[in-house]
């Protein structure tokens, strides 16, 4: 853990940075971020954020890359965003979206609504020929993990055939079926 906590967090321009005390607020173009913080000091110098722990216990190494991390998250989030694109991958599945609204048909006996959170940014495209893709974008990459896990989880992919919702790009570990 201490290798990553170690580096420190170039603080790109147009971002500020905030130290309080438990807390980090990261504020950019794309809006705001609060992150809480315990069993680590964090300091700002020279347009870089310090992650450092008061001593080797094993709690403050945990904890020591853990939060830079998670500012390094926040000060890329709020800068550029971040984005994670979903495949539906099967016969009759379909995405489409009225403002926060994704509509997502899934080969169940209805479709599956769901309320995206207002800082989440929702697009939904659809070609013939291709496979539905649903792309989330927003400056906060918890979030935007949360709700693509969220959506994955109506229709894992299955090791067969490859049906369900899957990460743009990802791997999948296929299996052989029966042979005759």
């Amino acid at each position: 853990m201490s290798r990553i906590g170690n580096n420190p967090v170039a603080i790109p321009e147009g971002v500020t940075v905030e130290v309080k005390e438990n807390e980090v607020v990261v504020k950019g173009k794309l809006g705001e971020l609060i992150q809480e913080f315990s069993a680590v000091e964090i300091k700002i110098e020279e347009n870089q954020v310090w992650v450092t722990r008061p001593s080797d216990s094993k709690e403050h190494k945990a904890k020591h890359g853990l939060y830079r991390s998670l500012v390094r998250n926040m000060i890329e989030g709020v800068s550029k965003g971040w984005t994670k694109e979903l495949e539906l991958v099967g016969v009759g599945y379909r995405a489409s979206n009225q403002g926060q609204k994704l509509d997502i048909a899934l080969g169940f006996s209805h479709n599956i609504v769901i309320d995206i959170a207002p800082e989440v940014k929702v697009e939904t495209v659809s070609e013939k020929g291709k496979n539905p893709i649903v792309k989330l974008t927003s400056f906060d990459k918890q979030l935007v993990g949360q709700i693509a896990a969220k959506i994955r989880g109506f229709r894992k992919p299955e090791p067969y055939k490859g049906k369900g919702v899957k990460f743009v790009g990802e791997q999948l570990r296929r299996k052989a079926g029966k042979s005759a």
